[in-house]
């Protein structure tokens, strides 16, 4: 499928998802000015049996621990944290988000990041072989809307561009994904499941491929753990990459406290 007809395509989604969402937003009642002085505070610690991530080049290929931040109201920043098992570092990002529109059914996130990656490679000097960790630097941009039917269905878009600041690495990547989503899924009288596939195009520099992400979370009310599993299958792609299937388990503790802002 060319990039032009994917790209016809993501307009077309993105244009009927606005249009339920506008519809939403018009009708939407204000919040209580108390309640929108309440920020949050939260966090999530994630250890993965297999550092995965959404673009396949970055993925860590080994046992990981994940720490997510969140603070603010409207708009948060929720830096992450992601190291191996073994404490080398794999890759800082700092996420700026801000949720443009809100409603009972619609919602639509911008996000900006800077994020720095490394790599664990093995250099020459003197004759002497060493292991230095490189560090890559990269700026990304989000468009992410989302429209939910119910308590169980919803569908949404992840419209994602980075630039890769060094002159050796991919300088531009783009991902277009569809996201339906299925929540609430009743496994006991308190514990729940969702399901979330993910097909997504994604383009770096001259290379492309569509890839298949699928998601499925279990977790109990007003408990903090939580268990995950994800799989990310190659559909056809032209991008090098090591990966052609990948599978990851997480654990996951979460933690959320809120503050009223002084004035």
């Amino acid at each position: 499928m060319s990039f032009s007809r994917i790209h016809h395509v993501c307009i077309k989604i993105l244009t009927l998802i606005l249009a339920l969402g506008l519809s939403q937003i018009l009708s939407a009642q204000e919040s209580d000015s108390t309640s929108a002085k309440i920020n949050s505070l939260g966090g999530v610690v994630t250890i993965q049996s297999k550092g995965i991530s959404t673009i396949p080049n970055l993925t860590l290929g080994k046992p990981a621990v994940v720490f997510d931040m969140k603070v603010g109201r409207k708009l948060t920043f929720e830096p992450q944290f992601r190291f191996a098992l073994e404490g080398k570092p794999w890759a800082i990002v700092f996420w700026w988000r801000y949720n443009a529109l809100t409603s009972n059914k619609f919602s639509l996130n911008l996000s900006a990041n800077h994020s720095l990656s490394y790599k664990t490679i093995t250099v020459s000097s003197a004759g002497d072989s060493q292991e230095i960790i490189r560090t890559t630097r990269y700026l990304a941009g989000v468009i992410a809307p989302n429209y939910q039917f119910n308590k169980y269905i919803g569908v949404g878009m992840y419209l994602f561009y980075t630039r890769g600041i060094e002159d050796f690495i991919t300088r531009n990547t783009w991902m277009a994904s569809f996201r339906p989503g299925i929540s609430n899924i009743p496994i006991t009288k308190n514990i729940t499941a969702r399901l979330g596939p993910e097909v997504y195009y994604l383009k770096m520099d001259d290379d492309d491929g569509v890839y298949l992400n699928t998601t499925f979370l279990i977790s109990k009310k007003e408990f903090p753990l939580s268990i995950s599993a994800l799989i990310n299958k190659t559909l056809k792609s032209g991008i090098p990459s090591e990966y052609d299937f990948l599978w990851n388990v997480g654990l996951s503790y979460t933690f959320n406290k809120k503050y009223i802002e002084a004035h």
